[in-house]
């Protein structure tokens, strides 16, 4: 009897970075997730803040060497057959837990059988199981050629994971260029990119003017970026708050496919947000504004596992005040919604 077989393929995926409240910082990493019958594993599994093997930022040789693990080219990394699929976005230490899976040939196809949760060399299924997940089986051809096309250069490549800050080198623009090195992603600023040739800008993912850049400099800079073949994504700040900045950076940044999303929707009013969740996962909804005199608040408005579906939120009192912002993270993705009609100030 011929076996049910699931389709396989890869597509780009992102764990954002963040600026921590502690002035720490969550690094960014692109990388390449595995998806089954049309969606992204990661997505069947629990809330993970985890990235796959196939890095983009890996070294060839690396890849390539992880790519032949997953063709059974070499031996596996842990007893039992067991592979990591997911693993710490930072130190990808198996101590701080990944997925794994055995993998196995059946005739030239592939199977994979006991996902799991796992912290040391020998995992409990019974305990540690992600039951209900899987077995997949592959067709063989259709596997190889998907990982094979990696080593070559497919699937299309992320956008560049660089940024042009366009505006005075000094002040607001310098600390959010360090903020966004420091959790991976390249940052320039320039006074005049007016003039800069078509092939320089697309090296930038987005660009994003200064809240001080004059007038005539924008209207400029706009019409830089509407010449025929510009691609990068040209965004005004937001507001002179650095985290908020991040946020809408990295947000003009993902390019990843609608239905690889956990949010796909945030709108607000000052009396409540609204999220959509296209999986179960970890929400952070966090209010940014500037007070009267014009310090940076920040106000935490939930921080909870959401399941799929659209969620009201409603905002406490004291959460809209004057011009105020919402950002919206997972560990795959940021949104960022203004709320402009608060009207009381403090």
């Amino acid at each position: 009897m011929s076996p049910a077989y699931a389709t396989f393929g890869l597509e780009p995926a992102t764990r954002v970075g963040a600026v921590l409240a502690d002035g720490g910082y969550q690094v960014h990493r692109d990388f390449v997730d595995f998806v089954v019958d049309g969606r992204p594993l990661l997505l069947r599994l629990s809330d993970l803040d985890a990235v796959s093997p196939l890095a983009a930022d890996l070294p060839p040789a690396v890849l390539d060497a992880r790519v032949r693990a997953l063709l059974l080219e070499d031996e596996p990394p842990l007893p039992g057959g067991r592979f990591v699929l997911y693993g710490c976005p930072e130190c990808a230490d198996l101590g701080c837990g990944a997925v794994t899976v055995v993998i196995e040939r059946d005739g030239d196809d592939f199977r994979w059988r006991d996902f799991a949760w796992q912290t040391g060399e020998h995992v409990d299924l019974e305990r540690d199981g992600y039951h209900g997940t899987g077995p997949f089986h592959f067709h063989g051809p259709a596997y190889r050629a998907a990982l094979t096309a990696l080593l070559d250069g497919a699937p299309a490549a992320a956008p560049p994971r660089r940024v042009l800050l366009i505006g005075p080198r000094v002040g607001l623009l310098a600390k959010l260029a360090a903020a966004l090195r420091g959790i991976g992603i390249g940052a320039d600023i320039t006074l005049d990119a007016a003039t800069v040739p078509t092939e320089e800008l697309n090296g930038y993912g987005a660009a994003l003017t200064g809240p001080t850049l004059p007038e005539p400099e924008r209207a400029a800079v706009r019409e830089a970026f509407g010449r025929p073949g510009v691609d990068t994504v040209l965004m005004a700040a937001s507001a002179p708050i650095v985290p908020l900045l991040v946020a809408q950076v990295q947000q003009a940044l993902d390019r990843s496919p609608a239905g690889s999303r956990r949010l796909t929707a945030l709108t607000a009013t000052p009396e409540a947000a609204e999220i959509e969740v296209s999986a179960p996962g970890r929400v952070q909804l966090t209010a940014y504004r500037l007070d009267r005199l014009r310090r940076a608040r920040s106000h935490t408005v939930l921080d909870a596992t959401l399941g799929p579906g659209r969620h009201c939120l409603p905002l406490g009192a004291g959460v809209v005040r004057g011009e105020t912002y919402l950002v919206a993270r997972t560990s795959g993705g940021v949104l960022v919604a203004p709320v402009r009609d608060g009207s009381a100030r403090d």
